[in-house]
């Protein structure tokens, strides 16, 4: 069996890498992966040592993740810094993330549809197959969502 220690960087990077192909920075995703692969509560300073980062990239990752839903700050009697923690079932929200950036392009597609010449059949009917696409994948992320929220 590997080392965990190696697997955990491994993971914790691979994360950073899957959430900045979303245009996510890498560092929250980074972030993420730690809080994933750990579950723990986790101070700020103890992110910006973990991760070997600038205070300034924890606290803008911190705030696109809890703006994302997907940790939270949380307090501890006596102490003057920020804690975090993963929120319990954060993949819903994930998914509905994902189906409002989906259904900004729908719209945006539709604009372009309404401006078409109705008789440029052929460019309405290209366009209209694609704005539907947006749609089915909106309709399916939103059933996955409320799929998992119902299940935890």
């Amino acid at each position: 069996m590997r080392d965990q220690a190696e697997v955990r960087e491994e993971f914790i990077e691979k994360v950073g890498l899957f959430l900045q192909s979303d245009g996510v920075p890498r560092i929250a995703g980074r972030v993420f992966g730690l809080f994933l692969f750990d579950g723990e509560t986790r101070s700020f300073g103890d992110l910006v040592a973990e991760l070997q980062v600038s205070k300034a990239s924890i606290s803008t990752a911190t705030r696109i993740l809890e703006d994302r839903r997907l940790i939270k700050r949380v307090g501890r009697p006596g102490q003057r810094q920020d804690f975090f923690q993963l929120i319990e079932n954060p993949y819903p929200d994930m998914l509905k993330t994902l189906a409002a950036g989906l259904q900004k392009t729908r719209a945006e597609i539709d604009a372009s549809l309404s401006e078409i010449d109705p008789q440029n059949t052929g460019a309405a009917k290209r366009l209209a197959h694609y704005a539907r696409f947006y749609g089915v994948m909106v309709a399916m992320l939103d059933a996955a969502a409320k799929d998992l929220a119902a299940k935890g």
